[in-house]
């Protein structure tokens, strides 16, 4: 009787001590996993289409209402040649959307570009483009560049203009083979303003 009295007490004894253990164990584990860093959300980077034209829009609207010319346009054109913001020219510091060449304000930025050699062939090469404080100042020196027009032509932008085009299928037609010598420019920019609705920017605020 003695025997199985200290046989249970040892039993007895035996339990509490594992469920000692596994209530440590527990504990120990739940502590562990708390005290684990949260993981850190990585930062979206760079734009989407639409993000970018959301971004620029009311500006675009601003300064093309100001000087003229078809807002849809502008936009269109800044996605496009800066993909939509992306670019090493576009960002900062740069912001050059149109990848427009030469200096602004006496600041410029060195970067690789592909030119023609004339008979056909693609060379890569550094040049000289515009840099710029903000998106602002880049549209509106683009602005600038089509009213004032080139060095040897003062009318080459002229049709790209509300008051020569009557609508912004025409700007962009006259934009092809002049901004650009992509003989599909047009089409490509006529398809991202009809795909975002960007015509709705053409209003005047006035």
């Amino acid at each position: 009787m003695r025997k199985a009295s200290q046989l249970l007490i040892g039993i007895i004894i035996a339990l509490s001590l594992f469920i000692f253990c596994v209530v440590l164990l527990v504990k120990t584990l739940i502590f562990n996993n708390e005290a684990q860093p949260k993981p850190v959300e990585s930062k979206k980077v760079g734009y989407t289409e639409k993000e970018f034209i959301q971004k620029i829009a009311p500006t675009a609207q601003k300064i093309a209402d100001r000087y003229g010319l078809y807002a849809s346009v502008m936009i269109a054109q800044a996605t496009l040649e800066s993909n939509s913001g992306n670019s090493e020219l576009a960002s900062a510091p740069n912001y050059n959307l149109f990848g427009i060449k030469g200096t602004y304000k006496g600041e410029s930025v060195l970067l690789p570009t592909q030119e023609d050699d004339g008979k056909g062939n693609l060379r890569t090469i550094d040049a000289a483009f515009r840099k710029y404080n903000s998106y602002e100042e880049s549209m509106k020196d683009y602005a600038t560049l089509l009213k004032n027009g080139t060095s040897w032509n003062k009318k080459f932008y002229k049709k790209t203009f509300k008051s020569s085009a009557s609508t912004y299928q025409e700007a962009t037609e006259a934009l092809t083979g002049s901004y650009a010598t992509d003989t599909k420019y047009n089409k490509k920019l006529n398809a991202m303003i009809q795909q975002y609705n960007l015509q709705k920017y053409d209003e005047s605020k006035n």
